[in-house]
C-alpha cells in the first residue's frame, strides 16, 4: 500500500522550531525527490524545499532560506522538513510530496498537516 504520512505540526511561538516527517512505503523511495508545499486558505499551494532522491540536492523557497532545512534519511524512508525562526506567515497547512526520478506522472502526497505560529 503507498502512503506518506506526516507528523510533526502543531502551534508554536514566533521564532520557535518545529520539525515534520514524512514516512513512505508501499514504492522505493530513494529514487522519488521529495518536495514540501505548504498552503494558506484562498491561495495555491507553494513549494517550500525540495531534495534530490540521494539528498545531495536541495533548494528552497525564498522566503525559508537559512530558516528551514529540508533532509532525508533514505534508510528510513522518512523525510523532514526542520522549521527554525518561524513566523506567523509560516502558518499554513502543510503537505510532503514524492514525485519519481523517472516518471513524473508517478507522485504521491502525505494527508498534510498544519502549522500555526502565533503567541
Amino acid at each position: 500500500q503507498v502512503q506518506l504520512v506526516q507528523t510533526g505540526g502543531g502551534l508554536v511561538q514566533p521564532g520557535g522550531s518545529l520539525r515534520l516527517s514524512c514516512a513512505a512505503g508501499g514504492f522505493t523511495f530513494r529514487n522519488y525527490v521529495i518536495n514540501w508545499y505548504r498552503q494558506t486558505p484562498g491561495k495555491e499551494r507553494e513549494l517550500v524545499a525540495t531534495t534530490s532522491p540521494g539528498g545531495d540536492i536541495t533548494n528552497y523557497e525564498d522566503s525559508v532560506k537559512v530558516r528551514f532545512t529540508i533532509s532525508r534519511d533514505n534508510a528510513k524512508n522518512t523525510a523532514y522538513l526542520q522549521m527554525n525562526s518561524l513566523k506567523p506567515e509560516d502558518t499554513a497547512v502543510y503537505y510532503c510530496n514524492a514525485i519519481s526520478s523517472d516518471d513524473v506522472t508517478s507522485q504521491y502526497w502525505g494527508q498534510g498537516t498544519q502549522v500555526t505560529v502565533s503567541s
